[in-house]
């Protein structure tokens, strides 16, 4: 208690909450390319602190957007190590430590915690259809590298469907911390929700993002941020908080260029809305060949038309 003669004690602020790492939009980086197709390091390590400048969270490098599959050993790593430095915060990256075997994907976790990452990201094993016993002992291998680690759901590419029963079997052992719900049936957000209260779901297709963003999401693993990060970046927040007002007009604006991110053609789709948007987009390793024709033309239209409309 204090009188009038006796100072006030100070007042303490609250320490700012620390964030998760996996929450938020997260990009799944683009890589650039120069023409020789050789990684360009520097253009790569400014775009991370472009995306994080203009309302991003975090990266994802090394996912399938980052053309992952094409790296060598060698700038695989690098890509890791570029992306934690420009981020300034490893908790913002998120590594993709996808691979055909377990040991592979633990190896690459391990690399990801050694760079400082806050959390990676993991495909089921895709070396075949896994049945439920290889994929649990697969997830509960790489936690052990000691990183949340977020499944992804891709049952479209890997052929194995991480269900919401066996996502919450994965959540009780201990191996996973979220999903990135990629199979399109939005319907699943709910059943994850009742089986796995504690698992966070995250939205991991571009245009299913108001449909998971009211259903409970905490998180965007995207692709077209890449393009346009603000526009984006005010959609989500909008959507996640429930204002419709603001997120449904601007979802229907650019739903003609996120649902190229669910097409077999979406690593080239987003690179050239990067360059039509005056982004490093650039090249793509083969067997990815540039874009032509019809295709060239829809993604061309739907950029330029965002563009028109105000949308960076």
């Amino acid at each position: 208690m204090t009188d009038a003669h006796t100072p006030a004690p100070p007042t303490t602020l609250a320490a700012p909450a620390a964030r998760t790492p996996w929450h938020g939009i997260m990009v799944a980086t683009t890589l650039p390319l120069r023409e020789d197709l050789s990684v360009d390091y520097d253009a790569y390590a400014e775009h991370v602190a472009w995306l994080i400048a203009n309302g991003c969270d975090g990266v994802v490098p090394n996912g399938s957007l980052g053309e992952y599959q094409t790296l060598t050993a060698d700038e695989r790593a690098r890509v890791v190590r570029t992306a934690v430095e420009a981020a300034g915060d490893g908790g913002r990256v998120m590594p993709g430590v996808a691979a055909y075997g377990s040991a592979e994907s633990r190896r690459w976790a391990d690399q990801a915690a050694e760079a400082g990452a806050g959390s990676v990201l993991l495909l089921p094993p895709n070396a075949y259809r896994a049945d439920e016993t290889a994929v649990r002992a697969h997830y509960a291998d790489v936690a052990k590298a000691g990183l949340p680690v977020v499944a992804y759901n891709n049952p479209i590419d890997t052929k194995v469907d991480l269900t919401p029963a066996l996502l919450a079997r994965l959540h009780a052992d201990g191996s996973i911390v979220a999903v990135k719900e990629f199979s399109g049936d939005v319907r699943r957000a709910y059943e994850i929700a009742e089986l796995a209260p504690g698992l966070d779901l995250l939205i991991g297709a571009d245009d299913v993002l108001l449909e998971l963003a009211l259903a409970g999401a905490v998180g965007w693993i995207a692709g077209y941020p890449n393009a346009l990060p603000a526009s984006c970046a005010t959609l989500y927040r909008a959507a996640v908080a429930g204002d419709i007002e603001t997120a449904l007009p601007l979802y229907k604006s650019l739903h003609s260029l996120l649902r190229w991110d669910s097409k077999t053609e979406f690593v080239h789709a987003i690179k050239l809305s990067m360059d039509i948007a005056g982004r490093p987009g650039g090249p793509t390793r083969p067997p990815r060949l540039p874009l032509t024709g019809e295709i060239e033309a829809a993604v061309r239209a739907a950029t330029e038309k965002a563009l028109a409309e105000g949308h960076n």
